[in-house]
């Protein structure tokens, strides 16, 4: 199992092209850190679905199918949720924004913030 989950280190030009890239970074694994990797990697899951369940709140909100009561417990529900995941990234030593992981050619895994 320990074979099948080893990966190769990053050649220094990749390295340089990362730094250069921007927000999105690539994980830096190995056996004394993969706990924190583990723990980093379901949180930008979980901020993925997040921001997907938020899109498609703002979208039914848009529509105008929702009466001013469900929109107020949907914004708060959506506040709740953000405030739970600062909270857990707080937890762990990491901010949202290290969270955007860059899995590799297809770049970054959560759209740039703002």
């Amino acid at each position: 199992m320990a074979d099948a989950l080893r990966l190769l280190p990053a050649t220094p030009a990749e390295e340089a092209a990362d730094r250069a890239a921007g927000p999105g970074h690539r994980m830096r694994t190995g056996p004394d850190t993969a706990g924190d990797d583990l723990v980093k990697l379901v949180l930008t899951l979980v901020e993925l679905l997040r921001q997907l369940i938020e899109r498609q709140a703002l979208r039914r909100v848009d529509a105008g199918g929702l009466s001013e009561e469900q929109e107020e417990e949907l914004g708060a529900t959506l506040m709740a949720l953000h405030d739970r995941m600062t909270e857990l990234c707080t937890e762990h030593g990491y901010t949202l924004a290290d969270l955007n992981i860059d899995p590799g050619p297809l770049g970054p895994l959560l759209p740039p913030s703002g």
